[in-house]
């Protein structure tokens, strides 16, 4: 793990593969393998048996709950608690009226035991798109709403690979969902989906979702040029128009409202974006905004990585498991990219050639290097053709796909 460990931090430093985040992951990742290091960062938990007790009074509920409480997997174990020296009111387990003399409960936690909290509570992820949707304009969207369709197609990889990692591989169908959601080439959606359906599975995904992010110029170039034709390629699109600012600050309002009304499983990740955009867009929160931007997104950014690759031990992260999460996921990303190019090829035939179908690349959500890619592509035919700001519209709705794919598996199976 150390060596995988040290690999990453190559991987973000010289190749700089996605390093705001691959990097903190990396170094969480290094120093918990380091022998010890483990129970110091993460603390523990024990009893200890004492002269001096106090009472515990159980007003309702059941056997199976102290245990929880106590912290102990059965009753078995709790009985041993009691002949270490607490006392029991009886000889049985009464339900509804337990009084307990118990030695002191002994908590030695360490720092990551509350950082991590932060990932445990899946904080860290909405507070993340707060920051993303404070920096995003979503314009090239509202004044191409056809991109949408795009977005939507981008995220047919999510559901391709779902099906895929249940029928093909020995995957629950949780543990399924979670690795499906790769596709949609968000990370903070991944570790979002990911903590509330297969928490064990989290180091794995989430270092997939963000090399694969890393990697979209590798992986999607050679899809975009078999895909398409150089005469589809060399299109040029018409300058988009002008967007209000009363359209930028009612999409928000009214995106937040409709997908709340229809998918409410969506609104943790999609409110806290269209909050940040309604931030930005109505140009009096400046303070606000500046804070979103940088100063939060940035301390949440590295306390989340850090904390992801503080799980990845290696009794969790070298196994079989692993290996098939790496493939899935680039079978996810590669169907996404597949599906917006399918989408925007259609749309090119339907419009008599206006669309250019690079574009349809970007509907992914990796946000804004998916667009570049279609800009960079286009300019490789014709130097001329600049698609990046059309890019943006499917990157953008990408975005939004994205937190909706999350909200629907986790409706289904959360």
């Amino acid at each position: 793990m150390l060596l995988i460990a040290c690999v990453l931090v190559y991987l973000a430093v010289v190749k700089k593969f996605e390093p705001l985040l691959l990097l903190p992951i990396a170094f969480g990742m290094f120093i918990v393998n380091i022998p010890g290091v483990y129970a110091i960062l993460f603390g523990t938990k024990g009893y200890i048996v004492t002269d001096s007790v106090y009472q515990v009074e159980v007003a309702r509920g059941t056997a199976s709950e102290l245990c929880k409480a106590f912290g102990v997997a059965d009753l078995t174990a709790l009985e041993k608690l009691f002949e270490a020296g607490a006392q029991m009111n009886g000889s049985t387990f009464a339900p509804n009226q337990l009084v307990l003399s118990t030695e002191q409960v002994v908590r030695d936690f360490g720092l990551f035991y509350y950082i991590y909290k932060g990932v445990d509570w899946v904080i860290f992820p909405p507070i993340i798109f707060l920051g993303i949707g404070a920096m995003t304009d979503f314009g090239p969207l509202i004044a191409n709403p056809k991109s949408m369709l795009i977005g939507a197609a981008a995220q047919l990889g999510v559901f391709i690979t779902f099906f895929c990692a249940v029928t093909i591989l020995p995957f629950s169908t949780v543990e399924a969902a979670a690795i499906a959601i790769i596709g949609g080439a968000d990370g903070p959606t991944a570790i979002y989906v990911t903590k509330k359906l297969a928490e064990h599975l989290l180091p794995a995904i989430a270092i997939s979702a963000y090399s694969y992010m890393a990697l979209i110029p590798i992986i999607q170039k050679p899809i975009m040029r078999a895909l398409t034709t150089k005469k589809e390629r060399q299109i040029k699109m018409k300058q988009l128009r002008k967007v209000s600012k009363l359209e930028k600050v009612v999409f928000p309002i009214l995106v937040s409202f409709v997908v709340g009304i229809l998918l409410p499983d969506a609104m943790p990740l999609l409110g806290m974006l269209m909050l940040g955009n309604l931030l930005k867009e109505s140009g009096v929160c400046g303070r606000l905004v500046d804070t979103a931007q940088n100063g939060l997104m940035n301390t949440v950014t590295i306390f989340l990585g850090v904390m992801v690759g503080s799980k990845a031990t290696g009794a969790l992260f070298l196994s079989g498991q692993t290996l098939g999460i790496i493939v899935l996921g680039l079978a996810a990303f590669c169907m996404g990219t597949i599906g917006g190019l399918l989408v925007a090829k259609l749309m090119c035939k339907l419009s008599g050639g206006k669309i250019n179908p690079l574009i349809g690349s970007a509907g992914v959500s990796a946000v804004p290097m998916a667009a570049r890619i279609s800009q960079d592509v286009g300019r490789e035919t014709d130097p001329d053709n600049h698609l990046l700001m059309h890019a943006m519209g499917p990157n953008v709705a990408g975005v939004i796909g994205s937190a909706i794919a999350a909200g629907v598996l986790l409706a289904l199976f959360a």
